[in-house]
């Protein structure tokens, strides 16, 4: 007998219970409820920290942790939201990223899914033009060796902005007043707004193709950083390095700073003031002109003042005398300079006709009429030759052929039945050469040159008499 203690089996049952009551969850399930528990709790966020650990995929995806002082969280951007983002993230970055809370199910991992992402602090639009201008300047796009003067004498200036602003009329005015002479290509744009930046580099590479202008100036009036995001592109700013013109970049008020400032080969700080500049040459000249003709006019005066003077205070006939030599020693000096330019002129009649007869002879030695004769006469003998060697040629296939056909004749078996032999052949065919291939009653055929005849063997000697055989033709 087995004693057996109560609380024991108490237990047993108690365990036993249990395990037929309890649920077994299959990981892949349970992962799966606690991503749903966990999205419909958290499906907008915004979560802020720093960027750690950025890993760029090849995909566009953008991977990353979240992080502060005592946590962190996976972050992962995908390709159509990375692709709106203003700035480019980068590690250490203070951020504010706003999107939903998921699991990860195949690593069992925490994590939220963006949606959008600013910088805390300075705003994305200015960070991303911190950036562009940093990596710009890094690949030497803003170097100063690189960029080109503007022409002094500009005939036509092509200017990229839009047709209804106010910018194209202050500008027209001030070319107006300061070089009326200088042509002005506008090419209409949009200067703000999404299609902004392509049809602004559209626009300088047709300036450059078309071969009409002699420098663009890129032309806007102020606004807001949003409203001059066009000309912080970093599109716009490689076509401006790329044009083979010089470019002048006249965007905003004296204060306003954008990326294509520092891709231009200059920098004006106004619209109004672009114009200033590609004139400044010419109004310089303008200004010396009226100058300088200012003081000629005043030397002429006093110079005519002087000779007055001088002339009054000589005697009349001294006056006289003094000018009749004066007039001679001209009209010397005039005959003197028409002798020369006679000399001069026959001289050089005389050179250029030897030219025209020395090219005159060298077009004559040259004559294709007679390089074409010659030719015709080398082509002549060379029929000729042609002629003879095919002639002699044939002579020799000919000769060739008579021999082949008299060997060939020799060598027949008909030409030995010429001779008055003959050949027999059996019944098959079969020719004929001992008389073991015969019997007495067979039939043979016998060729001679002119014909054949059939025999038939009437008697068969012994090996002595085998020349004696009869064979009686039928």
């Amino acid at each position: 007998m087995t004693l057996q203690n109560p609380s024991a089996r108490q237990l047993d049952f108690t365990f036993e219970e249990s395990q037929s009551a309890r649920r077994v969850w299959p990981v892949r399930e349970l992962v799966e409820q606690v991503r749903e528990l966990v999205e419909q709790r958290h499906s907008d966020v915004w979560v802020e920290g720093e960027i750690s650990n950025l890993r760029p995929a090849p995909s566009g995806h953008l991977y990353f942790t979240l992080k502060d002082a005592e946590a962190q969280l996976p972050v992962v951007l995908f390709r159509r939201q990375a692709l709106l983002l203003r700035f480019r993230p980068a590690d250490g970055l203070h951020v504010l990223v706003r999107g939903r809370v998921s699991v990860y199910e195949q690593r069992g991992q925490l994590q939220l899914v963006g949606e959008a992402m600013e910088p805390v602090g300075a705003g994305s639009l200015q960070l991303a033009f911190e950036q562009l201008r940093e990596r710009l300047k890094a690949e030497g796009l803003f170097d100063t060796d690189r960029k080109r003067p503007l022409p002094s004498f500009p005939l036509t200036v092509g200017v990229i902005t839009s047709p209804t602003g106010s910018v194209i009329r202050d500008f027209l005015n001030i070319v107006g007043r300061r070089h009326s002479g200088l042509n002005v290509l506008l090419f209409p744009v949009s200067v703000q707004g999404d299609s902004a930046a392509a049809e602004i580099v559209t626009a300088l590479i047709e300036l450059n193709a078309s071969g009409l202008v002699d420098v663009i100036v890129l032309a806007r009036g102020g606004g807001s950083l949003e409203d001059l995001a066009a000309f912080n592109s970093e599109s716009v700013a490689r076509a401006i390095v790329a044009s083979a013109l010089p470019v002048v970049s006249a965007i905003g008020h004296e204060t306003d700073f954008t990326i294509s400032d520092f891709a231009a080969d200059l920098r004006a700080p106004t619209p109004s003031a672009a114009a200033e500049l590609i004139t400044e040459a010419q109004h310089k000249i303008a200004d010396r002109v009226d100058s300088q003709t200012t003081r000629l006019e005043r030397a002429a005066r006093y110079r005519l003042l002087q000779a007055r003077g001088q002339f009054e205070s000589l005697p009349i006939d001294r006056t006289e005398g003094r000018m009749t030599s004066l007039l001679h020693r001209l009209n010397q000096r005039l005959d003197d300079l028409v002798f020369r330019m006679e000399t001069t002129v026959e001289g050089s009649l005389r050179a250029h006709q030897r030219d025209v007869a020395e090219f005159a002879a060298t077009v004559l030695r040259h004559d294709p009429r007679q390089r074409l004769g010659a030719a015709r006469e080398r082509l002549g003998a060379g029929r000729t030759r042609l002629d003879r060697s095919l002639e002699r040629t044939l002579q020799v296939a000919v000769t060739r052929i008579h021999a082949a056909d008299a060997r060939l004749h020799a060598l027949s078996p008909l030409a030995v039945l010429d001779r008055g032999y003959a050949l027999v052949q059996g019944t098959d065919g079969a020719l004929i050469r001992s008389v073991a291939q015969v019997a007495t009653g067979g039939r043979v055929t016998t060729r001679l040159s002119d014909g054949a005849f059939m025999s038939r063997v009437e008697e068969m000697p012994g090996p002595k008499e085998s020349s004696k055989s009869k064979i009686s033709k039928k």
